[in-house]
């Protein structure tokens, strides 16, 4: 929080081996057994049936080409007849080609068995088709799982975060984080498993094929996969590292637009647009120059692997022609040993691709891993208890807590509120003022010493069990999406319910009806981040009315009308002073008008307690919250607020 001296920079980078978060990655995935086997089977029938396609097509183009040559021969003569004529007339060189071949001389093309064949083409192709269908279908649902349960455990390790994570790192860094980094490893996943288990069973089933039908040829077209491995293994060592400054650039723009956007009034007020300009154009260029450097190298994959398969496609092509005309391969196996060398080197283009996509992947998972891998709010004890009936009867006991180790805050704190009472804290900035509260809600643990609620150790309650007797209002207002009616019952906890009447009957005493009431919804009004029809005093009136509700065992005020007109600060503390009667209260403030009736007030300074007592008593003896007094109305001013 400002003023414990914590830096505002963003979240360390650690550095962990590939293969580690590739199988941390991998693990989401393989948490759904059955959506995994029927992609893997899907893909596996899919592969099948496509490498008997081409074998199959190569059946129709025998039966043509020996549909054509038969027609070509005498009728009525037989095949060694026809053979010796070619013979005798000096066309020796289409003797082994023909006699190789099925021929009927005269008869010509048997269309009835062409059609027959392609028939079982188009069903084998059909057949393709639903099985990649079902693999993507099924693969979406995986996918999805596996983003969701990335979604939950990111939302859970939110709630576990203790407070001093987001104090130094920024809101976009972390809304990056779970945002943009989540979609990319979702869309990298959908595209890339897929077409990796296709690929490599397409590669499996087309070299076996390849095999069956011309070993001689499958070693010529393997000469240059060497080649396109080596330069896949270049291309994505060199798209690495801008992969991973991509993805942190983009953190970083987020966290800049964040902060432009949060604090534009501020930038206008002071004439800092055109230095946020220039910073955003700075960061925005990092963004640019990794992204377009990845997507360069990434980009040189496909026209390299293209390259490649052509090669292998001319070479397969002459070679395999030599072998038509001297009969040791028929034309059909040609056609479809050349469409398996173009279908070989387009798997190995893909895996080189998705290997590329992979690095992008990888980079965000790295980010989120890191994030989940944050150092958490320390456990529960293990035997824990709760407070029934809460009387309020709160102690500090030689409290001892620092931000840093090196700069100590608190070092011996004690302090007493009974119960009822109303504790008013007052300091200059970067007292400790707001740590006390901190410390007693658990947002920070204590370092030495103890806080005892009605004699039980907060640490031996669960913090959700500490909290829900607890009701808070800060100088800055929070209010959600959703209606009025919604915000104020929002500090309900499960199981409590009130009716209208009492809500109504609430926000009338903390002065919120009558100002809802000219809304044209009322209480049903929707309130968005950028509601126009409040102002921030009245914002700051609902969260005032929420606790109110919400009917707290112990109450903290921290700068709660710091917001208000002075005329509506007087109706507010009549409202407070209701909420507090029977309640054991905290009341950080800087006007210290606010807190003349505050049974005890406690002057803190560098994490101490310098002086105590009540308004009167502390203005007698002349000390520190004498001379904060008069130096706040001397100057009609206030004092500032860590």
């Amino acid at each position: 929080m400002p003023g414990h001296g914590q830096g505002r920079g963003g979240a360390p980078t650690t550095s962990r081996p590939r293969t580690h978060t590739l199988r941390r990655l991998v693990g989401y995935v393989l948490q759904d057994r059955l959506r995994v086997v029927i992609v893997i089977a899907a893909c596996g029938l899919a592969t099948v049936t496509m490498v008997l396609g081409p074998w199959i097509m190569g059946r129709a183009t025998n039966v043509l080409f020996e549909g054509v040559i038969s027609k070509m021969l005498p009728a009525g003569a037989t095949k060694q007849e026809a053979i010796a004529a070619l013979e005798a007339n000096g066309q020796g060189d289409m003797v082994d080609m023909v006699a190789s071949m099925d021929i009927r001389p005269g008869e010509g093309v048997d269309f009835a068995r062409v059609a027959m064949i392609l028939g079982v083409t188009a069903c084998v192709f059909v057949c393709t088709v639903c099985l990649r269908w079902l693999q993507g279908w099924t693969l979406t649902r995986l996918v999805s799982n596996a983003v969701y349960r990335m979604r939950r455990q990111i939302e859970d390790k939110l709630d576990r975060l203790p407070l001093r994570y987001f104090d130094r790192v920024p809101r976009g860094e972390v809304m990056s984080r779970t945002t943009n980094d989540v979609d990319n490893i979702g869309q990298s996943l959908q595209q890339v498993l897929g077409e990796l288990i296709f690929s490599l069973f397409s590669i499996i089933g087309t070299v076996a094929m390849m095999l069956a039908l011309s070993p001689t040829l499958l070693l010529i077209s393997l000469i240059v996969i060497p080649f396109l491995l080596g330069v896949a293994y270049l291309i994505i060592r060199r798209s690495q590292p801008y992969y991973v400054r991509q993805w942190n650039a983009t953190g970083t723009v987020n966290s800049q637009v964040e902060e432009m956007f949060s604090g534009h009034m501020v930038i206008r007020a002071y004439g800092q647009e055109q230095e946020a300009i220039d910073e955003f154009d700075r960061r925005n260029r990092e963004l640019y120059d990794s992204s377009f450097m990845a997507t360069l190298i990434s980009g040189v994959n496909m026209p390299v692997t293209q390259f490649f398969g052509n090669l292998n496609f001319v070479i397969v092509v002459v070679v395999g022609g030599l072998k038509v005309l001297s009969g040791t391969m028929s034309l059909g196996d040609l056609q479809a040993f050349s469409q398996y060398s173009r279908q070989l080197s387009q798997p190995l283009g893909q895996l080189s691709s998705m290997a590329t996509i992979l690095q992008s992947s990888l980079a965000s998972a790295e980010r989120i891993f890191e994030f989940l891998d944050e150092d958490e709010e320390e456990p529960e004890r293990g035997h824990t208890t709760d407070i029934e009936d809460v009387r309020g009867l709160v102690r500090f006991e030689h409290v001892r807590f620092s931000y840093d180790p090196d700069e100590p805050l608190i070092e011996d704190l004690s302090l007493e509120a009974r119960p009822g009472q109303t504790v008013a804290i007052v300091g200059p900035t970067g007292a400790g003022k707001t740590t006390l509260v901190n410390l007693l809600m658990r947002f920070y643990e204590i370092q030495g010493g103890r806080i005892t609620i009605d004699g039980v150790d907060t640490r031996d309650m669960t913090r959700h069990d500490l909290r829900r007797h607890f009701g808070m209002v800060l100088q800055d207002t929070w209010l959600f999406d959703g209606t009025i009616r919604d915000n104020l019952l929002y500090g309900l906890h499960e199981g409590d319910a009130i009716d209208e009447d009492r809500m109504v009957e609430g926000a009338r005493a903390c002065h919120v009806d009558e100002f809802v009431r000219r809304l044209p919804d009322g209480y049903d009004t929707v309130l968005k981040d950028d509601t126009a029809e409040l102002s921030q005093g009245e914002r700051q009136l609902l969260t005032i009315c929420r606790a109110f509700l919400s009917a707290p065992d112990i109450l903290i005020l921290d700068e709660a009308t710091s917001s208000v007109d002075t005329r509506t600060e007087v109706l507010v503390q009549q409202a407070m002073n209701r909420l507090r009667k029977g309640r054991t209260s905290f009341v950080i403030a800087h006007r210290l008008s606010t807190i003349r009736d505050a049974d005890l007030i406690l002057v803190v300074d560098h994490g101490s307690i310098v002086e105590q007592g009540t308004h009167d008593e502390l203005l007698a003896s002349g000390g520190a919250y004498a001379d904060l007094y008069h130096a706040q109305f001397a100057n009609g001013g206030t004092i500032d607020e860590e």
